[in-house]
């Protein structure tokens, strides 16, 4: 597939967008609200933050095993059927959470729901690629990728008000009416589409599964407990990480053996320029955004003593510039290429990010509210440019492939840098507050400068004059 002239959508595409992002965002901003409400949760549920980080990790995990199935599950059902399937178990799932009585309910209700974001994310940006009948361009890339740059913006604002002023079970009850109106328009607007022949479906990999399912949930939870006391040299974080990576290279080995037979992610697709520099970056986009989000509510929380509620309010800046990114970034690419404005964006990012690593805890709020205005601009642009060109190179039958590449490298990534400044954090916690928040933040913008190396490898994208 060639990069194609960037257009205005048509009345056809902008309302399957539409649909898509209804039903999307509450997936997305569901995964954040909650990681707002840990300590919430832990009091409310008579639990410890040790276990109760089992509601976050558990989705995690459960969304990693689920991504890979998508593609299958897309040939085998029709994708429209598969996306209406996952807004309903994410639904019931939600419902089961906000009705949860302890602990443990709700962590197995957590890990329900992580099998429909599992099939949400990826699926959403499939299925846009597919109503523009394989057209890929900066402005569908930015509508499509509107849920995944705000939710971690947006959903603490959200999470804080409900947490200030309702019970924690609204955290999910939230999503029931988004949820409906997300399935009303993909009945309404979703272009129909039916499985494959049963030729053309091809039998679930279950070996590829077996393999790559539980690399991912391992990698991801070894991440997730690289801060706590031992470090990478615990047996919960090593075991997990070790196993995880091994058996990744075992699926790639499998995976890219010579055959008609179809994997279930198909990585020999990695060897075109356009998909494997695309999925490099949005790792480190992933990494640079998250790590960033990461530290931003606990600097306001921790170290200035603001409530969660005053910190998802000042979050608020940085959500304003990410929406604002949005209309300015189609035309910045058809002038200047998406190597250009993701290299850019990196950089906005890393600058705008300095101001909090010498800030403190009298630092001026209307200052770090404008340096969050252009971080904001800096993160909301350097996703849309590598998901614009990573299907230039891939034919139409390789695009639920390509998706689930990109989504596995974001995902493993935003989890890599929220790691590594967590255990930056925790391990400078001992020479201060001040001090350790500092050291984070300069790791934070060392991951975005960090990021700017495989962007130059990008494709150029400019659009056709």
């Amino acid at each position: 597939m060639t990069a194609t002239t960037e257009a205005k959508l048509s009345p056809q595409v902008r309302n399957a967008l539409i649909a898509l992002v209804v039903g999307g965002i509450a997936a997305i901003l569901d995964s954040t609200m909650v990681t707002l409400a840990i300590r919430t949760l832990a009091v409310e549920l008579h639990s410890t933050a040790g276990t109760i980080q089992w509601v976050t990790t558990g989705f995690l995990l459960a969304m990693a095993v689920t991504i890979p199935v998508t593609g299958w599950a897309e040939r085998r059902w029709g994708g429209k059927r598969v996306w209406t399937a996952a807004l309903v178990l994410f639904v019931i799932a939600s419902v089961l959470c906000a009705m949860a009585w302890d602990d443990t309910s709700l962590i197995g209700f957590r890990v329900l729901q992580g099998f429909g974001a599992g099939l949400i994310f990826p699926l959403m940006q499939t299925l846009a690629v597919r109503a523009a009948g394989g057209r890929v361009g900066s402005r569908l890339m930015a509508a499509v990728s509107l849920p995944i740059a705000l939710g971690p913006i947006l959903g603490p604002v959200l999470g804080g008000v409900i947490l200030n002023w309702l019970s924690w079970r609204w955290l999910f009850l939230v999503n029931v009416p988004v949820i409906a109106v997300g399935l009303l328009l993909a009945w309404r607007f979703l272009p129909a589409d039916r499985p494959g022949s049963p030729a053309g479906r091809g039998r679930l990999d279950w070996i590829g599964l077996l393999l790559l399912a539980p690399a991912l949930a391992g990698i991801l939870l070894g991440l997730s407990q690289l801060s706590e006391d031992g470090g990478i040299g615990r047996a919960g974080v090593l075991a997990p990480l070790s196993a995880g990576v091994v058996l990744l290279a075992a699926f790639v080995a499998w995976a890219s053996r010579p055959g008609e037979r179809e994997p279930i992610v198909d990585v020999r697709l990695l060897r075109a320029r356009s998909l494997g520099s695309a999925s490099t970056v949005l790792f480190t986009a992933g990494a640079a955004m998250y790590a960033g989000m990461f530290l931003l509510p606990l600097y306001y929380q921790q170290l200035r003593g603001d409530s969660v509620l005053d910190a998802g309010l000042l979050m608020i800046p940085q959500g304003v510039g990410a929406l604002a990114a949005r209309f300015a970034v189609g035309g910045l690419v058809d002038r200047f290429g998406a190597r250009a404005v993701t290299v850019a964006g990196f950089l906005l990012a890393a600058v705008a990010t300095v101001p909090f690593a010498l800030a403190g805890p009298g630092t001026s709020l209307w200052w770090l509210g404008a340096v969050l205005l252009v971080r904001g601009l800096g993160v909301g642009t350097v996703l849309i440019p590598p998901m614009s060109v990573a299907y230039q190179d891939v034919r139409p039958a390789g695009i639920p492939h390509a998706t689930m590449n990109t989504r596995i490298a974001q995902q493993v990534g935003a989890s890599f840098g929220t790691a590594i400044v967590a255990v930056v954090l925790q391990s400078l916690l001992v020479h201060g507050a001040i001090g350790a928040f500092q050291g984070a933040f300069w790791w934070a913008i060392g991951i975005a400068v960090a990021a700017v190396i495989p962007a130059i490898a990008l494709p150029d994208g400019k659009a056709a004059s």
